[in-house]
């Protein structure tokens, strides 16, 4: 499990890193979301799709776990989800889980 680093846009431009691998499990601080959330940008160069989850940390009345969220990343293409700050568990982070690792990358904007 690897905690995602996010890249924080500002008016002059924002230095891009060559984006990171990601694993079969990572996270995402509640700090990089604050009150807006994040956008996470899934590149998919590798040869097989990727389903990603976003698991949802919280809890119905009735205790049942919340509704994970996410969807496929098609082989050779990139596709941006939206985090919602109320997706943070009670350990402070959001967990995403990958399915395919090999050649996916990603890159994580803060909304605010």
């Amino acid at each position: 499990m690897a905690l995602l680093t996010a890249t924080r846009p500002t008016p002059t431009g924002a230095l891009m890193a060559t984006p990171p691998a990601v694993s079969a499990s990572d996270t995402i601080a509640a700090a990089d979301l604050g009150v807006n959330g994040a956008i996470l940008c899934v590149l998919n160069g590798g040869g097989s799709p990727d389903t990603v989850a976003i698991l949802d940390g919280g809890f119905t009345p009735a205790a049942n776990a919340g509704v994970s969220s996410g969807g496929a990343v098609a082989n050779a293409t990139s596709r941006a989800f939206y985090i919602d700050p109320k997706a943070v568990n009670t350990s402070g982070f959001v967990t995403v889980t990958h399915t395919f690792i090999t050649t996916v990358t990603y890159q994580l904007y803060p909304m605010g």
